[in-house]
């Protein structure tokens, strides 16, 4: 029996954590993707490490033709995605085969942020403003600054800072030229912007630390520089976790950020996945567990596992290099890994390019002006931002 994978586009999350996973564990696993050409190509060269996952053609949005591609190929032995797109339908398919999996309303709540904020609020856990447009919605009347952003977006794509009528109007119209669905506008939310990472059986939750996030300036909300927080202060976990518990997350991986307003902590969005856009590596190698394997053993029915008492690495950055300009990717450094030392302490560098040199690139705005991650882990803060600031003026990334 083999594991069946639900997939959209190729990720590293996928190719490089998930799937070796699997073959290190024994399991054959099975791809089922509306790109299947991207992912063979993606796991071409692979084998020694990833084993022949077999990649299959499949409308995987639609719940009706994974179902139908699963009885012609083959009932799995686990169901997993690490795709926001993908959460729901995993979740069903898993409900409908028997399997252990998410609550499919819980996957929904948080794939849709009105609904997720509407829980909340019924359970007096979130006070933040929050009003729903559909595509023939009037305007509402609200008190500025707000925020657009759609109801189910993902990477900050659309999410906007809305100052006045004026930008309201102009912001929805643009909007809406790119894309369907619902937009939400909600309060601002002011604070510090951190991650909650979690891992559960559905009868317990650990928490394995959070991030602490720089966003970039407004209008918009691009993440930058993440920070480990390897024990987040107790009563905002306490309070994230009731919050959670609300929206019904309990299994499996889950990623929640949320800002530390002057009142609490208020979530801004759940992803119920590892995190991604290589923090999960880095993760990993901080906590010294294998998570990737982890998350294969609680879709098989185990129990959580317990934390290593001491961890190795106690300190880490995850540092993303942005486009700065439209233009073509002339220069960027190569994948690589090395030891670098500072102040008489060894610190790991990781470099991952999440664009090819050659790309034409331009400023979106969001998520996707990622040209690759830097991530520093090692014994002491003082020295992972020394390390990074280091690697950082070196000018390795031209636009042309």
């Amino acid at each position: 029996m083999a594991v069946v994978l639900l997939a959209r586009n190729p990720t590293d999350t996928v190719t490089h954590g998930l799937l070796p996973a699997a073959h290190d564990l024994g399991f054959p696993v099975r791809v089922l993707t509306d790109e299947p050409e991207a992912h063979r190509q993606a796991y071409d060269g692979l084998c020694e490490v990833l084993g022949r996952p077999e990649v299959v053609g499949c409308a995987v949005p639609d719940v009706r033709a994974v179902l139908a591609t699963i009885e012609a190929t083959g009932i799995p032995l686990a169901v997993i995605s690490n795709s926001d797109h993908l959460q729901v339908q995993t979740a069903l398919v898993a409900d409908y085969l028997g399997l252990p999996g998410k609550d499919w309303r819980s996957a929904q709540r948080a794939r849709d942020k009105g609904l997720m904020r509407a829980r909340l609020r019924s359970a007096g856990l979130d006070d933040t403003a929050c009003h729903r447009l559909t595509p023939d919605s009037p305007l509402p009347r609200l008190s500025y600054p707000a925020v657009l952003k759609p109801a189910d977006g993902v990477a900050s794509e659309d999410v906007v800072l809305i100052r006045d009528r004026a930008e309201l109007e102009q912001q929805v119209a643009s909007v809406r030229a790119r894309r369907g669905g619902d937009l939400l506008l909600e309060g601002l939310l002011e604070g510090p912007l951190n991650t909650l990472e979690t891992l559960g059986d559905g009868s317990r939750l650990r928490v394995l630390g959070g991030w602490q996030t720089r966003v970039s300036p407004p209008p918009y909300f691009i993440e930058e520089r993440l920070t480990w927080n390897p024990q987040p202060d107790p009563a905002v976990v306490a309070a994230v976790l009731a919050q959670l518990d609300r929206l019904g997350c309990g299994f499996g991986a889950c990623h929640t950020e949320f800002v530390l307003t002057a009142v609490g902590p208020r979530i801004v969005e759940v992803n119920d996945r590892l995190i991604g856009d290589h923090c999960d590596f880095a993760m990993a190698r901080l906590l010294g567990e294998p998570l990737f394997h982890d998350l294969f053993r609680l879709l098989l029915g185990e129990p959580l596992p317990q934390p290593p008492a001491d961890p190795l690495v106690r300190a880490g950055v995850v540092h993303w290099v942005l486009v700065d300009a439209d233009g073509v990717l002339r220069s960027a450094p190569d994948s690589f890994t090395e030891t670098r030392a500072w102040s008489g302490q060894d610190y790991r560098l990781d470099y991952r390019p999440m664009k090819p040199v050659g790309t034409a690139v331009r400023v979106t705005g969001t998520n996707r002006d990622y040209l690759g991650s830097v991530t520093v882990t090692g014994p002491d803060p003082v020295g992972v931002e020394a390390v990074t600031s280091e690697f950082l003026a070196g000018g390795h990334w031209v636009i042309g």
